[in-house]
């Protein structure tokens, strides 16, 4: 698909746009890299993110204290043309990870950055892939 249709110029130009948050920044950062934005050059498209995130909490022992939690994240976006306004085309992405809760505070921060992490960058890759495709769809040369 790369090869065929050149896409990697398409997606070098686009510029992500996400919310403020440790999930959002994680899924900008891995798709700017899965993009392989070009800063160099001014963007064509702009890619809005809008995202929830669920933590649901399984495993729960006798005290009712979890053991694991199921981290959920979707995201909603939208390939904005710059030059006109128009959105090109848009799509919502899901991905869960589960994760281990652990007694000292520290390990258990560090397993839920751990699965926001996971999270983020699956996500970043279903998105990757939907715009891949798109574009090789629509590749003409015309935004």
């Amino acid at each position: 698909m790369y090869a065929q249709a050149g896409l990697s110029p398409g997606l070098s130009a686009i510029e992500v746009a996400a919310p403020r948050g440790r999930t959002p920044y994680l899924l900008r950062e891995y798709l700017d890299d899965d993009l392989a934005r070009d800063a160099s050059t001014p963007a064509v498209w702009r890619l809005d993110l809008q995202i929830d995130q669920t933590r649901i909490a399984l495993g729960l022992t006798a005290n009712d204290v979890a053991e694991r939690y199921q981290l959920g994240v979707r995201v909603r976006y939208s390939l904005v043309e710059l030059a006109t306004g128009r959105i090109a085309t848009s799509g919502a992405v899901a991905s869960e990870v589960s994760y281990d809760t652990a007694d000292p505070p520290y390990a258990g921060i560090a397993a839920r950055q751990d699965g926001q992490r996971r999270a983020a960058e699956d996500a970043a890759r279903r998105i990757q892939l939907a715009l891949s495709t798109w574009l090789y769809r629509h590749h003409d040369g015309s935004p």
